[in-house]
């Protein structure tokens, strides 16, 4: 059976505190932020109303990218006749708007070792390798309110331009106080089930975190810590409490077709999120059977390596360069299958073999495969492959060349 991940964005904007009694702080973000002067605030960290797992993804764009340097005029005569559309494409994307804000940057907050503000939406991003990303805009986690549970004071919200800096460290196994507790459980759609933990509705993803909708006596709240299990029934859901109470709700997104998607993530994969067409069930699960990642268990990133292999079964091995952009393991790979998108951290990749000018196959370490499309990283827009045999003199490979690429 399949398994999942993808992208993520919104929580709640609840932020009731209390004593922790679980297994699972190490999940939790944590640190310290200094601020403007020199005041220092260390605890569990929530970033603006979201993000609150160190498997949670941080999102930017990088300022400038350098890669078309190693280009040699015979590869850029190549791109030319590859078709004008394309061509003017990547002209107006590296050459035009050479220093314009249009490559990605997303990696998970585990990978971070810390954050340097550097305007009201720049930071300095610095890799547990200590190598650094120079970032701006792209998306709401830049310029974000800063929430911190700070040992001795409580809750804090920090704005962000009084954030000098954050330093991310290990979580305690127990926290005296945080957000709240983790909603961990099985999504059933379409196309097999995923297990990890699950964002409801790209918002709702801690237990004091609430789902709306009406019977037919009247509006009803229920926390998510009370839940068992979410079932999509007729124009609603059928709700399931722990107690083994039933109630059919409808009328609001977090119970009908409006809902924006259930997002979950596993452990191997990544994020996957899933449309409500494909949605089918969620059982959650108690929170002592969550083992999920600590900080310590995401390693120092590593360079892309590995051999490409091409169309005319020629190979080349090396340090990779993926869509002319990507370098690091902890960079992402984007595309979606069946109603469902996935963000898989290139880590977790053991083999990408397009298929044709709109599907590409990927294969993860721990074996499972998905065919996957709509996105540059799998389809005919992808930019090309740098291949570093040595430090001076890569290979670049056209995507429609690429018959697999094999990591190591």
């Amino acid at each position: 059976m399949k398994k999942s991940i993808f992208l993520l964005f919104s929580l709640s904007l609840i932020f009731s505190i209390y004593t922790a009694q679980s297994q699972t702080d190490e999940v939790f973000i944590y640190g310290t932020i200094t601020t403007i002067d020199d005041n220092t605030y260390t605890g569990p960290i929530r970033w603006g109303d979201e993000e609150v797992y160190w498997t949670d993804i941080f999102n930017s764009e990088k300022k400038t990218n350098d890669n078309l340097k190693y280009l040699s005029h015979s590869d850029m005569e190549e791109m030319e006749n590859r078709g004008d559309e394309w061509y003017e494409r990547l002209i107006e994307k590296y050459v035009k708007n050479y220093d314009s804000h249009t490559h990605i940057f997303a990696c998970q907050f585990g990978d971070i070792q810390s954050l340097r503000m550097t305007g009201r939406d720049k930071v300095v991003l610095e890799l547990k390798n200590n190598f650094k990303f120079h970032l701006q805009g792209g998306s709401n986690d830049m310029g974000a309110t800063v929430r911190v549970i700070d040992e001795d004071l409580g809750l804090i919200k920090i704005d962000w331009e009084r954030i000098e800096r954050v330093d991310f460290k290990d979580t305690p196994k127990n926290l005296t106080e945080k957000f709240g507790e983790v909603l961990y459980g099985t999504v059933e759609t379409r196309m097999g089930a995923f297990t990890g933990q699950v964002q409801w509705d790209h918002d709702e993803r801690l237990s004091e975190d609430v789902l709306d909708g009406d019977t037919r006596d009247g509006e009803v709240t229920i926390k998510f810590g009370k839940i068992n299990t979410i079932a999509k029934e007729g124009r609603g859901s059928l709700v399931v409490l722990n107690s083994g109470r039933e109630m059919h709700l409808t009328g609001s997104n977090d119970v009908n077709e409006t809902n924006k998607g259930i997002i979950v993530t596993v452990e191997g994969l990544g994020r996957v999120d899933i449309a409500w067409e494909s949605f089918r069930k969620v059982t959650f699960h108690n929170k002592d059977e969550f083992t999920g990642p600590a900080y310590s268990d995401f390693p120092e990133p590593e360079q892309l390596a590995g051999t490409v292999v091409s169309v005319d079964e020629n190979s080349v091995t090396g340090l990779i360069i993926y869509d002319l952009d990507e370098m690091w393991d902890i960079e992402i790979l984007q595309g979606e299958e069946d109603d469902i998108d996935f963000l898989i951290p290139f880590r977790n990749i053991k083999r990408i073999a397009p298929k044709n000018y709109q599907y590409t196959r990927i294969e993860l370490r721990n074996g499972d495969h998905y065919t996957l499309r709509g996105s540059q990283d799998v389809n005919d827009n992808n930019d090309g492959i740098l291949v570093f045999e040595n430090e001076d003199d890569p290979t670049y490979i056209l995507w429609e060349e690429v018959e697999e690429i094999v990591f190591k």
